[in-house]
């Protein structure tokens, strides 16, 4: 078992980042749903707090799982097709652009920002509008949009198990 990708398999390191995402995500999008259907009730007010420490954990293992694909850019495992290549490359983009743009609300808002007890950002005393702004429009939407991509990303990957002749793209990442 190979810690690199290989032209047939992705490597051990890939296929942990792929799979601890996934996990993350799932959460998140729990939590999400959570805040979205039942705000101001016990259980959201318990777990919504995590949101924000998983999509810092979420961001950080996406930031690894780009560089880690550059680093293993030669030995992947091709792209099927252009728009499965783009697709892909849609999902890396989101993975890191929707927990930056909460990074940048909450900048933008003055407040502090701890991960796991660890000061990462203080706050400056002035708030900073298009900052909130921005991140405020936009950060919701473009979970809602990966979500859908997520579903679509595995709903393709059960239509390519169940195809006659298509590839069978699953154990790749097993």
């Amino acid at each position: 078992m190979s810690l690199f990708d290989s032209s047939e398999k992705y490597g051990l390191v890939s296929r942990a980042l792929h799979w601890l995402m996934a996990l993350g995500f799932a959460w998140m999008f729990f939590t999400a749903a959570l805040h979205y259907f039942a705000d101001e009730t016990p259980i959201t007010d318990t777990l919504w707090p995590t949101h924000s420490i998983m999509g810092f954990t979420v961001f950080c293992l996406g930031v690894f799982r780009v560089l880690w694909a550059v680093i293993n850019i030669s030995r992947r495992p091709p792209s099927l097709s252009t728009v499965s290549g783009l697709g892909h490359s849609v999902l890396y983009a989101l993975m890191l652009v929707i927990p930056a743009l909460a990074l940048l609300r909450t900048y933008g808002s003055d407040r502090p920002f701890s991960y796991l007890g660890i000061p990462l950002m203080e706050p400056t005393g002035e708030k900073v509008q298009w900052m909130i702004d921005l991140a405020g429009l936009l950060h919701g939407e473009l979970g809602w949009t990966l979500l859908a991509l997520v579903i679509g990303h595995i709903g393709m990957v059960y239509a390519h198990r169940k195809a006659s002749g298509a590839i069978d793209v699953l154990p790749r990442m097993l």
